[in-house]
């Protein structure tokens, strides 16, 4: 069986449409069809290099989607065919199987847990959550990551309590899931923070109470005045850029939390000055909210279905796999929030 997929052959580099072949189902993989898949700022980190030289290139790319299972490998007993399932990044129940390898040509593609900018993949077990067959493959998209990161920041990382006041730097995908994760924790203020309007109204949908406009206005002050003239109980940064990183720091009180979760470049560095360090303040950063995937999906989707939120409105572009390329130039110019990459159904 072949499979049309967008491989990463070369850091900085558009990616590469073709078919490859899919391997045959080892121990503890799982077969599926991808139905829908989002673009995650992740994806573009790896194209960029964020991390540092790629040893693994060529390789497939994606980590979040809406799927079927088609065939299950040896010992694989947490999913079975005809399953409708959310494909995801941080580790699930089941098997941690190794890495798929696909063949293009007479060269190999790598691929790891997890990949889905293809339409049919080859996963680890533990990567797909089972899910009730209606449920909605943009919302499974959402739920690999936006929601299961966003509320874990709120909630594992962060640790808000109700009434504490949250900063939410950078408003894109996972930003936006911050948003909503401390609107329902009960967090007031919810200031939110970026460059683009559209991407602000889209906070103030989700729960934020107060926007500030960073490329309008100075961001420390203008997010202090918000908050009465009082340092933030809960900063967040989805930037990963060191300049705001640092500002981001200087606006959690000497007892907040500041959390780190757009990832930086591995070439740069962040300048401060600890003593806050050892009087309360903590800095630190965030490895998927912490989220348990088996344990939070059937959560939020209990919640949805109860109406306590929608997280569909956060889809503000659709492309096809042909398009990638086109819909990453998008999110780098900033234009996007989350955008979905869907399939032909078979």
């Amino acid at each position: 069986m072949k499979t049309p997929a967008a491989i990463l052959v070369e850091q900085r580099q558009p990616l590469v449409l073709d078919e490859v072949e899919v391997p045959a189902l080892g121990f503890g993989q799982v077969l599926v069809e991808i139905h829908a898949t989002r673009i995650c700022g992740s994806q573009i980190g790896e194209i960029d290099g964020v991390k540092g030289p790629d040893k693994w290139l060529p390789h497939l790319l994606g980590h979040e989607a809406g799927a079927t299972v088609l065939e299950v490998g040896p010992e694989v007993r947490h999913v079975k065919p005809g399953d409708r399932v959310v494909c995801h990044w941080r580790p699930g129940r089941g098997i941690e199987a190794r890495g798929a390898v696909y063949r293009w040509g007479a060269r190999t593609v790598n691929s790891g847990c997890i990949t889905t900018f293809q339409r049919y993949a080859v996963l680890s077990e533990n990567r797909v959550t089972p899910v009730p067959a209606d449920t909605d493959l943009e919302v499974c998209c959402l739920l690999a990551d936006t929601l299961t990161t966003g509320f874990g920041v709120i909630n594992n990382d962060a640790q808000v309590r109700l009434g504490e006041s949250v900063v939410v730097i950078g408003c894109g995908g996972i930003g936006l899931g911050t948003v909503l994760g401390a609107h329902l924790a009960g967090a007031h203020p919810i200031v939110a923070v970026d460059l683009q309007d559209a991407k602000l109204e889209k906070a103030r949908s989700f729960g934020a109470t107060h926007l500030v406009h960073s490329g309008r206005e100075d961001l420390v002050p203008a997010v202090l005045a918000h908050l009465g003239g009082q340092p933030a109980d809960v900063v967040v940064d989805g930037t990963g850029q060191p300049a705001v990183l640092e500002k981001a720091f200087a606006l959690a009180g000497p007892m907040g939390r500041c959390v780190g979760v757009g990832v930086m470049a591995h070439d740069r560095k962040l300048s401060l000055n600890t003593l806050p360090l050892h009087m309360g303040k903590v800095l630190t950063g965030s490895h998927g909210g912490d989220s348990q995937p088996a344990l939070d999906i059937p959560r939020y989707l209990r919640m949805m279905r109860a109406g306590r939120f929608d997280p569909r409105p956060m889809v503000s572009h659709r492309v096809g796999l042909a398009d990638v390329n086109d819909a990453i130039g998008r999110m780098r110019a900033g234009e996007v929030i989350h955008c979905i990459i869907h399939f032909p159904r078979s």
